[in-house]
């Protein structure tokens, strides 16, 4: 049975998922994250897209993605298949790295292009790894809270959203979750 074709246009926004094959490890060692973000980095100017945020989990990735003109899956395939080349070829592993290929969900409005930066962001946290997201080294949360340009990473849409001091107020949205839980639910 043919696989459904992705809804893609021009400027087109997605939440992408990776996951290693059989929920196995991705990445093996920081060295293989930096080699991920390098060829993410690639892809992205390769394709002429920008990466809103990301997270490198043990186990998959989690992209956020505008495109251009050219279409998701484009960079995609790029991506996976040079990592997947990479990480086979040094760790000596025959197969597929990925489970099944990525998932990719259209975001068609800013609360939802925000509320997927927050769950991105937030998952190192929600996986217990650690107590703040600025405690995790591989996401692009600390691009959002420090006023550095990085190569990787385009903010400008997501803190467009916010008015002032737009650093600022997305920490605050999004840790005001983690307040939240450690104080039963209720706002300061």
């Amino acid at each position: 049975m043919a696989r459904k074709p992705r809804v893609w246009y021009p400027g087109a926004t997605y939440h992408v998922m990776c996951r290693g094959n059989r929920r196995q490890e991705i990445f093996r060692s920081d060295k293989d994250r930096r080699v991920y973000l390098r060829k993410l980095l690639w892809a992205m100017k390769s394709h002429r897209c920008k990466i809103l945020s990301y997270c490198l989990m043990p186990n998959h990735v989690h992209l956020q993605v505008e495109t251009t003109d050219v279409p998701l899956w484009k960079m995609m395939k790029q991506l996976n298949m040079t990592y997947a080349i990479y990480f086979n070829k040094k760790y000596d592993y025959v197969g597929y790295l990925f489970q099944d290929r990525y998932k990719a969900e259209l975001l068609e409005t800013d609360a939802s292009i925000l509320a997927v930066s927050r769950y991105i962001h937030l998952n190192p946290v929600a996986a217990k790894m650690v107590a703040s997201p600025s405690d995790y080294s591989w996401s692009s949360y600390m691009v959002y809270l420090e006023n550095k340009q990085d190569p990787l990473v385009s903010t400008e849409r997501i803190l467009a959203c916010f008015f002032g001091d737009s650093r600022t107020q997305y920490k605050t949205y999004i840790e005001r979750l983690l307040y939240k839980e450690e104080n039963g639910g209720s706002d300061p």
